[in-house]
């Protein structure tokens, strides 16, 4: 998450405080508060979720797709974003950069390592901080991997007969969570140095104004989207072959080819009042893409979960 209160600079803008504006049709924007800018805002956030969970297979097994489940993975779709509060601000700090991945300064460092900390040291050995390019993909994967660790547990708990009550909890609040990040990977403008207001060379005239996020993501969404359009747009479900980082990173780029989209949308007034046909449509689509990528992420972490866990390295 990043927070906008004017042409300030990314440094700055990182340690704002976490101020909530309910965001609905005809509500102004209250410009005397720090707003935060939140990937879909919380509405888009709890869509993206409760789709997810409400559309994952059958073999997932039934307490991850009850009503109760169902209603905490909406709920904890903005769950990151309720962590940044200047309360709490060594939290703030740490995880801002994990809502937001510049591609454009993150392709110089390609091949990306898929370890956290080899990323931030190739990124310090480039002069580029990570906090700066962002962690995005590192803290996605993180969060998957610990939602297949606790569901491996799970099924190891129920093979023995044992209580699995608080590992259900466990596994219900892990994929609650990473639905965030998967949803602010969703959101074009979480994934460029374009990210509110186009800087330098300009030739399409595009805004340059310090509101495209807020306006698009919260704003918009709060007024115009509604869980109906965006499920028709889902895709069908599916295991996810391959590296899961890998996988995610796909996503992000897809996500990054709608930038310009974005910019042109608002360019044509899609994004002010109801919009247009189009950035309706535009924005239900890329809810609907972070829903599905969240439940296949699910649900390939309840497959790989029943996989054998290969032996660790002595030498480590």
């Amino acid at each position: 998450m990043r927070f906008y209160t004017g042409p300030m600079s990314r440094s700055k803008v990182s340690f704002l405080s976490h101020r909530i504006i309910v965001a609905t049709a005809g509500v102004a924007l209250i410009a005397a508060q720090p707003q935060s800018a939140s990937a879909w805002g919380n509405q888009g956030h709890q869509m993206i979720n409760r789709l997810a969970a409400s559309q994952l297979p059958a073999d997932v097994p039934a307490f991850l797709r009850s009503a109760a489940a169902v209603e905490e993975i909406e709920y904890l779709g903005p769950e990151p974003d309720r962590w940044r509060s200047r309360a709490e601000p060594e939290l703030d700090a740490a995880q801002a950069p994990e809502h937001f991945i510049d591609l454009e300064l993150a392709e110089k460092l390609a091949p990306l390592p898929h370890q956290r900390f080899d990323y931030m040291a190739k990124a310090y050995a480039a002069g580029d901080p990570p906090n700066k390019i962002g962690l995005l993909p590192w803290e996605a994967d993180e969060v998957w991997e610990r939602l297949k660790s606790a569901m491996r547990n799970y099924r190891e708990l129920k093979a023995a007969g044992k209580d699995t009550a608080p590992v259900e909890q466990a596994v219900i609040f892990y994929a609650g969570w990473l639905g965030h990040y998967v949803g602010d990977g969703s959101q074009p403008l979480h994934t460029t140095v374009q990210y509110n207001g186009w800087i330098g060379p300009d030739p399409n005239g595009y805004t340059t104004e310090h509101q495209i996020h807020w306006q698009f993501e919260s704003v918009f969404v709060s007024a115009n989207i509604h869980l109906p359009e965006v499920e028709a747009k889902m895709a069908p479900v599916r295991a996810i072959d391959g590296d899961m980082f890998d996988a995610f990173m796909s996503y992000l780029w897809k996500t990054h080819s709608y930038v310009d989209e974005v910019y042109q949308l608002d360019k044509d007034g899609g994004f002010t009042g109801t919009g247009s046909a189009a950035s309706r449509a535009f924005t239900a689509e890329r809810l609907a893409a972070g829903a599905s990528m969240l439940r296949d992420m699910i649900y390939t972490a309840w497959i790989e979960s029943a996989q054998p866990v290969p032996e660790r390295n002595a030498a480590k």
